[in-house]
C-alpha cells in the first residue's frame, strides 16, 4: 500500500548519469516516492526515508563501504539496486541490515512497490533469476535506469566493465568487484573494445576518461529541479 504522503528517497552511487537514470525512472511515480537527493559518491545528507544504493561500479555488500551508509541515521532504511543477485551478497546484505536487495531488471512500478514495502517494515528481496515476463502483465525493464557510455552503444555490464578499467583496477580486480567470472570480464572488454575503438588497455583508460567514466563528488538536492 502506498503511503499517505510522498516516501523520501535518496539515490547513491558514484556516477552523476547513474544516479540521475535512476531518478527518471522513479519520475512517473512522484506522488508516491519523492527522490529528495541524489549523491554521487558523497554520503547522504538529509534525512530520508531511504536510501537506493545503485552498484554499477560500486563495491559490493561484502566490502565495508557500504557499512558507513547502514551506519548513517540520516539514510533510512538501505536498499540495494544491483544486477548481482548472488545468494551469497543477499546474505551479507541482510546481516549488515541493509532492507532490500532488488534487481535492476525490475520494472519501475515493481521497484516501486518494493521500496513502499520496505518503508513499510518488510524486508524485500527479488528472485535470483528475474523472469521476462510477468503474470501480473508488468513491462520488464532490462536496463535499470541509464550508465556512463550507453550512448556509445556500451551496454550496462560492458559500460561497468570500462569504467572499472578507467578506474586501474585489473581483470582480476574487476571479476571480483562484480562477481563476474574472469572469463565473462574478458568477454565484455572485447566487446566493449569494438564499441569504442580502442584496441589496448592504456587506450580504453584514455576514452573512459574523455567519456565521463571516473567518478565524481556531487550532491543533487531536489533533483526535480536540477538544482
Amino acid at each position: 500500500m502506498a503511503s499517505a504522503t510522498p516516501l523520501k528517497v535518496a539515490i547513491a552511487n558514484d556516477y552523476e548519469v547513474v544516479v540521475r537514470g535512476l531518478h527518471a525512472m522513479l519520475a512517473p511515480f512522484r506522488s508516491r516516492i519523492e527522490v529528495v537527493e541524489l549523491d554521487v559518491n558523497l554520503p547522504v545528507s538529509q534525512v530520508v526515508d531511504l536510501t537506493l544504493y545503485d552498484t554499477f561500479s560500486q563495491t559490493q555488500v561484502d566490502a565495508p563501504e557500504i557499512d558507513t551508509m547502514l551506519a548513517r541515521p540520516a539514510a533510512g532504511s538501505v536498499v540495494v539496486f544491483t544486477w548481482n543477485m548472488h545468494p551469497q551478497l543477499v546474505e551479507v546484505a541482510l546481516a549488515k541490515g541493509c532492507r532490500g536487495y532488488l534487481d535492476k531488471s525490475l520494472a519501475a512500478p515493481i521497484l516501486v512497490r518494493a521500496i513502499e514495502r520496505v518503508a513499510l517494515g518488510d524486508i524485500v528481496i527479488s528472485p535470483t533469476s528475474v523472469p521476462t515476463s510477468r503474470q501480473d502483465g508488468a513491462t520488464v525493464l532490462s536496463d535499470g535506469g541509464d550508465w556512463p557510455g550507453r550512448g556509445h552503444g556500451l551496454s550496462a555490464r560492458e559500460a561497468e566493465v570500462v569504467a572499472l578499467i578507467t578506474q586501474g583496477l585489473t581483470n582480476v580486480d574487476i571479476a571480483s568487484r562484480t562477481y563476474l567470472s574472469i572469463n565473462s570480464v574478458k568477454t565484455y572488454i572485447r566487446t566493449a573494445y569494438r564499441k569504442i575503438d580502442v584496441t589496448r588497455r592504456s587506450q580504453a583508460v584514455r576514452w573512459g576518461l574523455e567519456h565521463e567514466m571516473v567518478p565524481t563528488h556531487k550532491r543533487i538536492n531536489h533533483p526535480s529541479t536540477g538544482s
